[in-house]
């Protein structure tokens, strides 16, 4: 979970309203409010067109300082592209090309089946469903004041006791419903927070923004690992 929380202020909980959450085991036990704020964000993003996101990933491994990754997503309908330094990923609906500038090299692979995980978790779309495939137990656990806007907070239990990671937990601004950010916690010690800085809904992009051009990566081993 490398992929999509300004600082997280705890205040007062409703402590009879989430006493019993450390109990929750399976996916139908997942909060409702927690399930009806992810759907109101789910449905307002799917009804986009188009976005453009720009996003910052801070990455603190155990015993080491942050770096921190500026980076871009843009999607329309099912296809995509994200900027991170030396990398990108393009998938123009079918076909998922992986760049890596740092060794010139591109990874062609086909598009994730519908219930594929290998690479699905970089489609738009995989980061809006995750939570409802029955991998996550989820609830509501704070909602506090960040300058002028109340913040929500959510957090998501892997139900897999062999998962890489502790829990995963999401802001998201309550009047609009934006994500803020969203936080990873892995069994090792190191975090990977993902802050949404700006987000661009029904975006124009230039024709061929979703396509690989060869001509313009000379010189890069081009590995196709299509079936």
């Amino acid at each position: 979970m490398k992929q999509f929380l300004v600082v997280l202020t705890l205040s007062t909980l409703a402590a009879a309203g989430y006493a019993q959450t450390g109990s929750l085991t399976t996916p139908e036990e997942s909060d409702p409010q927690a399930k009806a704020v992810l759907e109101e964000i789910r449905k307002r993003f799917l009804s986009y067109t188009s976005l453009g996101v720009d996003f910052t990933l801070d990455i603190t491994l155990a015993d080491e300082p942050t770096e921190s990754q500026k980076g871009s997503l843009a999607q329309q309908g099912k296809k995509y592209r994200v900027e991170m330094g030396s990398q990108s990923v393009i998938s123009d609906g079918n076909t998922i090309w992986l760049i890596m500038a740092y060794n010139k090299e591109v990874q062609v692979t086909d598009m994730p089946d519908e219930g594929e995980a290998d690479g699905a978790i970089l489609s738009p779309e995989a980061m809006l469903n995750f939570y409802d495939k029955g991998e996550f137990v989820y609830y509501l656990t704070n909602e506090y004041k960040d300058g002028s806007r109340t913040v929500q907070q959510i957090e998501f239990k892997p139900t897999d006791r062999n998962a890489d990671y502790s829990k995963l937990r999401m802001n998201v601004n309550k009047a609009t419903k934006d994500v803020i950010s969203v936080e990873a916690f892995a069994k090792d010690g190191s975090r990977y927070k993902l802050s949404i800085d700006k987000l661009y809904p029904n975006k124009s992009f230039a024709a061929g923004h979703f396509a690989f051009d060869k001509s313009k990566y000379p010189g890069y081993y081009i590995e196709d690992l299509r079936e």
